[in-house]
């Protein structure tokens, strides 16, 4: 791995600022975010990224490329759950092993923030599909998820029926607002849509460094109790987004060749839901332990992708 590169993600603001969010947990700080300013900063990133990405389609000339490139991330959020699901089953159980599976299928919005900020150190852009690959990968993985647990469970759990699961996705408030954002981006005139530009771009990383202190504080919190689960939940929450990340990196040149797309969807391969599923296995089913597909989401998978897997994923990429 590129020693250089490491340091340069190591040594990025926002994400200094997570490690500071886990260590006010350690050392037992007062600190913390207003629950109100943490869902004001939320909606915030998820507008700034669904609006620039919807001025970046309204430019981009649609062709077979696109296409190609939003079939590959919904194949990718529908067979991820599926391997996920039998590695496991037998372990953790079936309603676990579901929920686990669609977390990791689905896409983590606030880790393609933070993937946006990184390519921006490698004076890298991404095409503005990608946020619309983003909101489309969200809602299959979910789907699959409970299907796997009730074809297994033959049809016991939950009683929630897949068209309530389906809109619950899509009707999510993060799903809702950066597929809103994208479509509003791509519809408004140019001209004005520069009016909010330093709302959009100039104070953006700001927010993501405050945003990424407090999803700190909560990942500090969780830790602790998610450890004592056993080694083989930790295990997999390292090395399935590493693996998952390193194959699409490699096996995205055949959708497209820019570095940054590329990269883009190997972050949404690698990266775990820890909001929209949550939301909906909470509603779908309630049987499954949010005590262990929370912080295998945020607590580890998140931090093991923005400081050892952005650099590797885009080593793959230069190869």
């Amino acid at each position: 791995m590129d020693i250089k590169l490491l340091l340069e993600s190591l040594t990025n603001p926002a994400l200094l600022f997570f490690f500071l969010g886990i260590l006010a947990v350690k050392f037992k700080s007062d600190l913390k975010i207003p629950e109100n300013s943490s869902k004001f900063i939320s909606l915030y990133l998820l507008f700034a990224i669904g609006f620039k990405g919807g001025q970046e389609l309204a430019h981009s000339e649609f062709g077979m490329g696109i296409l190609w490139a939003i079939s590959f991330g919904i194949g990718t959020a529908c067979l991820i759950p599926i391997y996920t699901f039998f590695v496991l089953k037998k372990r953790l159980g079936l309603e676990n092993a579901g929920a686990i599976a669609a977390a990791y299928g689905s896409v983590s919005a606030v880790t393609f923030v933070t993937a946006a900020s990184f390519l921006e150190m490698q004076y890298l852009q991404f095409s503005g599909h990608m946020v619309a690959i983003m909101a489309l990968m969200e809602a299959p993985a979910i789907i699959i998820g409970v299907l796997l647990i009730r074809w297994f469970g033959n049809g016991k759990s939950g009683q929630t029926s897949l068209w309530g699961i389906l809109k619950h996705s899509i009707t999510n408030g993060s799903v809702f607002l950066i597929i809103g954002s994208l479509i509003i981006g791509f519809l408004a005139n140019e001209h004005e849509a520069e009016g909010i530009k330093p709302f959009t771009t100039d104070i953006f990383k700001g927010f993501l460094a405050i945003f990424l202190l407090d999803m700190g504080i909560s990942s500090g919190k969780k830790l602790k109790d998610f450890l004592q689960s056993g080694w083989f939940t930790t295990a997999f929450a390292i090395v399935t987004p590493l693996v998952n990340g390193v194959l699409v990196a490699y096996l995205s040149s055949w959708v497209s060749p820019a570095p940054g797309d590329r990269f883009m969807l190997a972050i949404l391969a690698a990266s775990a839901s820890y909001i929209a599923v949550p939301a909906a296995m909470k509603m779908a089913v309630p049987k499954a332990n949010p005590g262990i597909f929370l912080p295998m989401a945020l607590a580890v998978t998140f931090p093991v992708n923005i400081t050892i897997g952005f650099p590797l994923y885009f080593m793959v990429i230069n190869l």
